[in-house]
């Protein structure tokens, strides 16, 4: 194998300074300087480098990452033009494109940008000045560079080698081993403005922590990266006390400060936490906004009943066919349940009740194998509480979201693996959601757990959720509904951050 053609391990980051690795240097002859012109094909797809530089084509693909975050880069493709159309296919495919062999049997750089490039959105030509410095330092080739494109200039510090040991070695020495690694291409990418911006939202419920970070592109929309709860159970004795416990607040305040800082790592532009029923009860939900926001800086906002349900209403009718007829939208969570009335697009009505999974839970004992006497107990009480939905006329559809709801469209589908695309859109029938009532009911937390579709944490309250969504069922005389996977974040998303 010749040596061009070896993969080396990588490590940059981008600065105005690069502290005491500059004086380092400075005391060090460079085994060379170089200037050129080249134009890099940056890809929203994929890092892969794809640079043109003295008339050739040149490609490298990210072969890995190791425990020390250094990339290992492996030649691909080294051409000049004109490139085949095969060639040019396999450029487009190492850039995350796939799509038939351009139509010309060979490409010149001109075409190429002039006719190929301009057929995908996810695609950018730059031209890019380098002027490149570089070093030999303890077996490792260091690269000092000041990058210059019609937007502005950045320099850049590299460390390269066959080995990564070395490379992680020289970072170490150098005393930035604490500075991102950014490769070139994401670098450049940040530098023209045709990146992927991150934005992260946080909805703090009474029995969980959501979790939400998505991309908005440049022309498009949104693209999830991470969607994920963790059940903390912030209202747990909260219904006796009127107050946040002081283990389910840590517990909570914790899965927060952890959402926040993994958004930090990916680079999340903007972070919106907001909080729902549990927060707007407790009369000390000030100690958790003052915690998570020492900790981490992010304060949370305890947003109204109403403006939940608006939010709910506008997460499940921007996704979901629901027709034009009459509309119901409920949300059900941990400390409270959200309905919106109307049609697409018009809103009639909206309002929240005190009605969630946790509190029935502690007050009628279904976190284990329950009764006929204490089900009948449970399920009269929930119709009490659902009492502003009586008297209502029948809607033409119903739409239900909330992680009661989720979870049974899981149980229901068999999914061993939660799957939102298959959860969304689903149809339950209330024959669905009885037959889940008598299999919880019949079985301990424990046995729960080992339900397949059910997540496992939310073994002691799926139950109560259960009989919710039965009742609110019972209330509006519906047999069916469709779920919804979308919820109060995704809305919140959209709305803070904007549609793209």
């Amino acid at each position: 194998m010749s040596p061009e053609i070896v993969p080396r391990w990588e490590w940059r980051t981008f600065g105005e300074s690069f502290g005491t690795a500059e004086g380092r240097l400075a005391l060090l002859d460079p085994d060379r300087i170089q200037e050129s012109d080249e134009v890099y094909l940056l890809s929203l797809e994929s890092d892969a480098s794809a640079k043109v530089r003295d008339g050739l084509m040149d490609v490298k693909r990210l072969q890995g990452v190791d425990k020390n975050g250094l990339e290992q880069w492996r030649p691909v493709l080294k051409l000049a033009f004109p490139l085949g159309n095969g060639d040019v296919s396999n450029v487009l495919e190492e850039l995350g494109v796939h799509d038939d062999a351009p139509p010309r049997k060979a490409y010149t750089l001109e075409q190429l940008l002039d006719e190929v490039v301009p057929g995908y959105p996810v695609l950018k030509a730059v031209e890019v000045h380098k002027r490149r410095v570089h070093y030999l330092v303890d077996g490792c080739m260091v690269e000092l560079s000041e990058v210059s494109v019609a937007a502005g200039t950045a320099r850049t510090l590299a460390v390269e080698s066959e080995d990564a040991a070395v490379v992680a070695a020289t970072v170490r020495e150098f005393g930035v081993e604490d500075r991102p690694n950014v490769c070139l291409g994401r670098g450049l990418k940040s530098l023209v403005g045709f990146e992927d911006v991150l934005f992260a939202v946080v909805d703090v419920g009474t029995n969980s922590v959501k979790f939400h970070l998505a991309d908005r592109r440049p022309g498009t929309g949104w693209r999830t990266v991470v969607d994920r709860a963790e059940v903390t159970r912030l209202g747990e004795g909260m219904r006796e006390a009127g107050r946040l416990q002081p283990e389910p607040l840590q517990r909570t305040a914790d899965a927060i400060v952890g959402m926040v800082q993994e958004a930090r790592r990916a680079g999340a532009a903007e972070i919106a936490a907001v909080g729902t029923a549990g927060m707007r009860i407790a009369e000390n939900s000030a100690e958790l906004i003052d915690a998570v926001r020492e900790r981490c800086g992010v304060g949370i906002e305890v947003i109204s009943g109403e403006e939940e349900a608006r939010l709910a209403y506008v997460a499940a009718t921007s996704e979901l066919d629901v027709g034009g007829a009459s509309l119901a939208v409920f949300d059900t969570g941990g400390g409270s349940t959200e309905f919106t009335f109307g049609q697409r697009g018009r809103v009639d009505e909206q309002f929240s009740l005190p009605v969630g999974a946790a509190p029935i839970t502690e007050q009628f004992g279904l976190d284990g194998i329950v009764s006929d006497e204490q089900l009948a107990a449970a399920l009269q009480g929930i119709e009490a509480q659902l009492g502003r939905l009586d008297g209502r006329e029948r809607p033409a559809a119903v739409v239900g979201m909330g992680g009661a709801l989720t979870n049974i469209a899981a149980v229901s589908l068999g999914l061993a693996q939660y799957d939102p695309a298959a959860v969304q859109g689903t149809v339950l029938g209330r024959h669905e959601i009885l037959r889940q009532i008598e299999l919880y009911r019949r079985q301990s937390a424990d046995d729960r757990r080992g339900i397949v579709g059910l997540q496992p944490a939310r073994a002691e309250v799926i139950l109560a959720g259960a009989c919710i969504v039965r009742t609110v069922l019972d209330k509006l005389q519906c047999d069916v509904l469709k779920v919804s996977d979308r919820g109060l974040r995704h809305a919140l998303l959209a709305e803070r951050f904007g549609t793209g």
